[in-house]
């Protein structure tokens, strides 16, 4: 495992969401707080950023080139052609409170993500899935949700609520969630942004953590993996080889600490020894 590489400095107030797209051999990435989708091209180091309409908590890639984005107001489709946002379907409008956070995209196309109190204190917040325009929720009573994310055999569902510093697995079946358990209790910062690797370890960022925590399938917590600013927010595989993981971070809550860590906000890189499982893509 390499040391974490600086590859973009952008000083974002809350980064979030890396995703991988391979067709464009880009990251995308979004800051929440700062209302801007990021994109990184691997291959020359191009940037370019996009204004979003509101605070915008993941920017996932589709079949057809767009991307599903988590708005505020519900889910959108941005085209990145035109940099127009276009509403797709309305989210919560009975909790004007709440914003979109995370999000990811199962091999079956559908999207998982979700909700959560913007002022960080009431639990309102739910977990949904969305596919073929129809939204469903799959539980509720969150304070900050982080993930999800889905083990490689599909049949185990991770979700966080990051003020309980609590990863939660469910049974997963054909879209269908039971048995939600307790899969592991996260000490030494609060786990936000999850991804799983080609053999099943859960990696989680650390709010306030420095780092990568992993996880064993069985929830043992094995080695972390370091990085020189104290809030990375997620981690994502990407690379021709999935082996490349991009950690975003932020400097909300930390703004004391920008002198002495100066990057905070930046996406990072870090080369790791087991690839990551393939970003799969969302079908309208």
């Amino acid at each position: 495992m390499s040391q974490a590489d600086l590859v973009w400095d952008v000083q974002a107030e809350l980064g979030e969401g890396p995703v991988w797209s391979a067709r464009e051999r880009c990251i995308w990435f979004v800051d929440i707080k700062g209302r801007k989708l990021h994109r990184y091209a691997v291959d020359d180091g191009a940037k370019r950023s996009w204004d979003t309409p509101d605070q915008t908590g993941f920017a996932l890639p589709a079949e057809d080139g767009s991307l599903i984005c988590g708005v505020r107001t519900g889910l959108h489709r941005f085209d990145p052609a035109t940099g127009a946002f276009t509403r797709v379907a309305e989210v919560e409008p009975d909790r004007p409170q709440n914003r979109l956070n995370d999000g990811f995209i199962a091999p079956d196309g559908a999207l998982w993500f979700g909700s959560m109190d913007d002022g960080e204190s009431g639990v309102s917040g739910a977990l949904y899935r969305y596919r073929d325009g129809v939204l469903t929720r799959h539980d509720d009573g969150y304070r900050i949700t982080n993930g999800p994310a889905l083990s490689p055999d599909g049949r185990t569902l991770y979700h966080h609520d990051s003020a309980l510093q609590r990863i939660y697995a469910f049974d997963h079946h054909d879209g269908f969630l039971t048995n939600k358990r307790v899969f592991a209790d996260v000490t030494g910062g609060y786990p936000d942004g999850p991804s799983v690797d080609a053999d099943g370890i859960l990696h989680v960022s650390l709010f306030n953590g420095g780092g990568v925590a992993r996880y064993s399938p069985t929830g043992a917590r094995l080695a972390d993996i370091a990085l020189p600013v104290v809030t990375v927010t997620k981690a994502a595989f990407g690379g021709d080889d999935l082996r490349d993981l991009y950690c975003t971070t932020a400097w909300l809550g930390n703004a004391d600490k920008r002198a002495e860590q100066p990057t905070l906000g930046g996406l990072y890189r870090v080369r790791v020894d087991r690839p990551g499982l393939p970003q799969a893509l969302f079908r309208w």
